[in-house]
């Protein structure tokens, strides 16, 4: 079985996150994306965070392609960072070939995950491209860091059997949704 795990806060969920989802399993040739809604970013402000019930069903509503699974198994489970949640789930799991799947934007930040060398090498990653961020991306600590153990895309199939440190990142059309965007709009207009 290969399974894409793709975190986030989905605050809101939006076709981006989609389109995320939906590129890594078609070009890794997934069996399952698990959507891993986070009960709350270490790094985001909980006041600014939707309540997780309605983040999940607003990430059920978009993940309604074929082999989409919508998940709070970090709230169940108690994981409050990716590296222990990226662990359980190896442990409980063994067999199965896991990816962490990410955008762009997210890869600009990874160094400031906590764990996030050891999440490179505890399971392959592939990076979406997101627009405006693809290059700033391209260069971030993570990237440098890992550069060595970067893929060209057209070996993204065997992603999911590559022991890590492997990734790579996976250009293709870009969707121009973001949350961030989302909210800024939303909040304007409350005003």
């Amino acid at each position: 079985m290969r399974v894409g795990l793709f975190g986030g806060s989905f605050n809101p969920a939006h076709e981006g996150h989609a389109h995320v989802a939906e590129t890594a399993k078609r070009r890794l040739k997934l069996d399952k994306v698990i959507w891993l809604v986070s009960p709350q970013n270490p790094l985001k402000p909980a006041h600014e965070t939707a309540d997780l019930a309605q983040r999940l069903a607003a990430a059920r509503a978009l993940a309604n392609a074929r082999g989409m699974i919508v998940s709070d198994a970090e709230a169940r489970i108690g994981a409050r960072y990716t590296i222990d949640t990226v662990r359980a789930l190896k442990a409980r799991y063994p067999r199965v070939h896991f990816v962490w799947i990410m955008g762009a934007d997210s890869l600009a930040t990874f160094h400031r995950w906590r764990g996030w060398t050891q999440i490179m090498r505890e399971v392959p990653v592939a990076v979406v491209s997101r627009p405006w961020i693809a290059l700033k991306a391209r260069f971030s600590p993570a990237a440098r860091r890992f550069a060595r153990f970067r893929r060209p895309s057209s070996q993204a199939a065997l992603l999911p059997g590559m022991a890590p440190p492997a990734w790579v990142f996976l250009r293709g059309p870009f969707n121009f949704q973001s949350s961030t965007a989302l909210r800024e709009r939303q909040r304007r207009t409350k005003s």
